[in-house]
């Protein structure tokens, strides 16, 4: 029985959790589901411009399974540009950075959002 996957730590959700094709109504598009911490590993890599040692510490991982999360991530991003899919962000096995004083919210396999259960 393999070992369950370690929680990935990320530092944002996102508000806005879909994407699509300007033009072409949602229920004609195949859908890329993208998970938060895919999302995560993108935005520390691409958009705040970190190393992967650097990247993979702000998630907690080892830097081969950073690579993993980045290459998925970024293979889903590129399949949905590239044959015109929608992108929707969710899910995944993580949990938010923790704030000051409190302790990390936990959330599995699904968006943050009020009716998520939390884990804590």
């Amino acid at each position: 029985m393999p070992r369950p996957p370690k929680r990935r730590r990320v530092e944002f959700i996102p508000e806005i959790n879909q994407f699509k094709p300007a033009g072409v109504p949602a229920c004609e598009l195949e859908e890329v589901v993208l998970t938060v911490e895919e999302l995560e590993a993108i935005r520390l890599k691409d958009v705040e411009g970190l190393d992967q040692q650097n990247s993979a510490d702000r998630m907690h991982v080892s830097r081969p399974t950073y690579q993993l999360i980045l290459s998925s991530a970024r293979k889903k991003v590129a399949d949905a540009l590239i044959h015109g899919k929608a992108i929707k962000i969710e899910g995944g096995i993580y949990e938010l950075q923790k704030s000051e004083g409190k302790k990390p919210r936990r959330y599995r396999y699904g968006s943050c959002n009020e009716n998520q259960k939390d884990y804590s």
